[in-house]
């Protein structure tokens, strides 16, 4: 580095003061080196030792739900509905059970959670009791029936 004296002047007493200046050389520039980019390698997991099997309890399988469907093949006239009672899921002997009217001679319920064979009646407006014996159906079982008034 060279060296070289400045004055500078001080404002109010116009005294000097010396001070000695730097001066460096300047290199000349040069672009930076360009470095091949690295492949990005990604890291696979090593396989893990081999782990001991948990033993899982299982949970003993949830009963099968049987659904047993009664369908009636009735023309119950306009503004009729057909009921149901008996004996089984969902049914008694003092209240029927209005069955869906799917087409308009056919009337049906399902019913899930029987154990043991159904035993019922077809009812119309749930007033008027269908002739004959009553009715039996297996759980699980579809049944379709052509009850009388």
């Amino acid at each position: 580095m060279d060296t070289e004296p400045a004055t500078l002047f001080g404002r109010h007493n116009n005294s000097s003061i010396s001070v000695m200046k730097k001066t460096t050389k300047t290199k000349a520039l040069t672009p930076a080196k360009k470095t091949a980019a690295k492949p990005v390698v990604k890291k696979s997991a090593a396989a893990p030792a081999a782990k001991k099997a948990k033993t899982v309890a299982k949970k003993p399988a949830a009963p099968k739900v049987s659904i047993t469907t009664i369908t009636a093949q009735i023309d119950v006239g306009f503004g009729n509905a057909l009921f149901l009672r008996g004996e089984g899921p969902g049914l008694n002997w003092e209240k029927g059970l209005l069955l869906n009217c799917v087409a308009d001679t056919e009337w049906s319920v399902n019913l899930s959670g029987a154990k043991s064979p159904l035993t019922f009646k077809f009812l119309l407006n749930d007033e008027t009791w269908c002739v004959g014996e009553d009715y039996t159906l297996a759980p699980g079982k579809v049944g379709t029936f052509a009850p009388e008034f």
